[in-house]
């Protein structure tokens, strides 16, 4: 089977065309497209930033498994310390007293915690919207950021992968690994599943953002 084969017949095409619905629904949710539309102001993204850490706090605090496929331990993906790094430059340092989870993140965050360790699926679905979103939209979103709201370099360190050479290389390198996985019809459905719900999960706090943009205003 050659490379094109497996990116249009493997696992990695499946969850990518299941969720597709999901996605448009999350991407087109009006706080983010005000937001990387330049009608907001770099408030608005402190905000949506702050939201994120706690998310990914969460998703990063699960121990290596026996059994982990080897892109769960990637050294190259966590995000959490920069994203702590950028909001102490955005003037955010205490961003937990400053900006509380709203109810939207703390639901996501709830529901990462009680992913049981041992299943991956469920928990490489998380893996999988937010790293490979982070590696795709999330570079639009840096530029749009520091065109639209004046952000500099050591404000958007989340999006910068230092220890990744090429974005598109390594988003390949990952699908292929996905496709290489030997799960289930159980399994790969409870993957589709929650990969779904990760996205309805950030859609909502988009739009928890958005009435609490509105309500500032």
């Amino acid at each position: 089977m050659t490379a094109h084969e497996m990116d249009s017949t493997g696992l990695a095409a499946r969850l990518r065309d299941a969720t597709t619905p999901e996605h448009q629904y999350t991407e087109t949710r009006g706080f983010i497209t005000r937001l990387m539309g330049g009608e907001l102001d770099l408030a608005a993204y402190v905000a949506y930033l702050a939201q994120y850490a706690y998310v990914y706090r969460a998703l990063e605090a699960r121990d290596l498994q026996p059994g982990d496929p080897a892109l769960l331990s990637d050294p190259a993906l966590p995000r959490f310390g920069a994203i702590c790094s950028d909001l102490e430059h955005l003037g955010a340092a205490a961003w937990e007293a400053s900006h509380p989870a709203l109810p939207a993140t703390q639901e996501y965050v709830a529901h990462l915690e009680a992913i049981a360790a041992a299943d991956i699926p469920r928990y490489l679905a998380h893996h999988y919207t937010r790293y490979l979103g982070d590696l795709s939209g999330g570079q639009a979103i840096a530029r749009l950021v520091a065109r639209h709201y004046g952000a500099t370099e050591d404000q958007l360190a989340f999006y910068r992968f230092e220890k990744i050479d090429s974005p598109v290389r390594f988003k390949r390198a990952y699908r292929e690994q996905l496709d290489a996985l030997d799960f289930d019809e159980d399994q790969e459905a409870a993957l589709i599943a929650e990969a779904k719900g990760a996205f309805v999960f950030n859609g909502a706090i988009f739009d928890a953002l958005g009435a609490t943009v509105a309500a500032a205003r």
